[in-house]
């Protein structure tokens, strides 16, 4: 089970997109430079389909979509929750913000909308600066259109 520490209403993350991005903890990935340290911990609430539920019910803006910041600890959790999502919450976009550099094989693209991957690195910089490794991904048809770029500034 995944644990989620906090979230918040973001307009960064997924360009064009209102998102409720929920921070997941226990994170395994360990990048040297990461910015969300607290988030390597074990600690916070466990996210169930109810508790997502809550969340979304609770969140009194116009979301778009729906952001899980992390959870490469348990990849098929993540996309268990994406399906619920998209049973339970129509009109909701989903996104998986990870870490890792491949696609877990343990996911299903049916249940996104958007996929982030990449560790961070350093040297590399964030997903905004052109040299990035980081990439953001919009599923289309099944398969993954990089629109990376949309975070750089022209």
């Amino acid at each position: 089970m995944l644990k989620y520490l906090n979230s918040d209403v973001v307009f960064q993350e997924v360009p064009g997109e209102v998102s409720l991005a929920i921070n997941l903890t226990g994170c395994p990935c360990r990048c040297p430079g990461c910015h969300s340290l607290y988030l390597w911990a074990d600690v916070g609430e466990l996210l169930t389909p109810s508790a997502l539920d809550a969340l979304i019910d609770g969140c009194h803006s116009n979301i778009t979509c729906i952001a899980l910041m992390g959870g490469d600890a348990d990849p098929s959790e993540v996309d268990r929750l994406m399906h619920h999502i998209r049973l339970n919450h129509k009109g909701l976009h989903t996104a998986w913000y990870s870490g890792r550099s491949l696609l877990s094989p343990l996911v299903c693209l049916d249940n996104f909308d958007y996929i982030k991957l990449g560790p961070y690195l350093a040297h590399l910089g964030p997903i905004n600066r052109r040299q990035t490794n980081q990439r953001l991904y919009h599923v289309v048809d099944g398969a993954l259109v990089d629109i990376t770029d949309r975070f750089w500034q022209r």
